[in-house]
């Protein structure tokens, strides 16, 4: 199987049947408990497209990680796809984000590290974002931390 087709499987078996401001705060939590443990140094971000729901950064992460949480969490806002499946699918057909495509890179990055908040009847109304590790390992704190969450592991 492909990653593009692992991610796929991912965002349709990670369904919510609800999301609110409590569950933002449960996951970004979830989010930094695995993250202390693993020392990773990393920002952590849940967001609606006009709205943060949950924001964290923990030692070692750089203000650089912000600004590339909120781009991946642009992607993802964006498409309604991991930021990594996004990237995956450029690079496997040899484009990028760009100007020429109507995206301002600035704004938008399609690394690794951003999952849609899908809500089972409604679609995508959230992203969850991690910055500060390898793309692929931001993506498998997010996934990881959101299978033991929803029972899906």
């Amino acid at each position: 199987m492909s990653l593009i087709e692992t991610i796929e499987k991912q965002e349709e078996r990670l369904v919510f049947d609800r999301f609110d401001e409590q569950t933002a705060f449960e996951i970004g939590c979830a989010l930094v408990e695995r993250a202390r443990i693993d020392t990773a140094p990393v920002v952590i971000d849940i967001r609606t497209a006009d709205r943060t729901l949950f924001h964290v950064a923990l030692s070692g992460a750089s203000p650089d990680n912000d600004h590339w949480a909120r781009r991946k969490s642009n992607v993802t806002l964006r498409y309604h796809k991991a930021s990594l499946r996004v990237g995956e699918t450029n690079r496997v057909k040899g484009r990028s984000l760009s100007a020429e495509h109507g995206i301002d890179p600035l704004e938008y990055a399609d690394h690794g590290g951003s999952f849609p908040v899908r809500v089972a009847g409604t679609g995508v109304i959230a992203a969850i974002t991690v910055s500060g590790l390898k793309s692929e390992e931001d993506h498998a704190m997010i996934v990881e931390t959101l299978e033991i969450y929803l029972g899906k592991v």
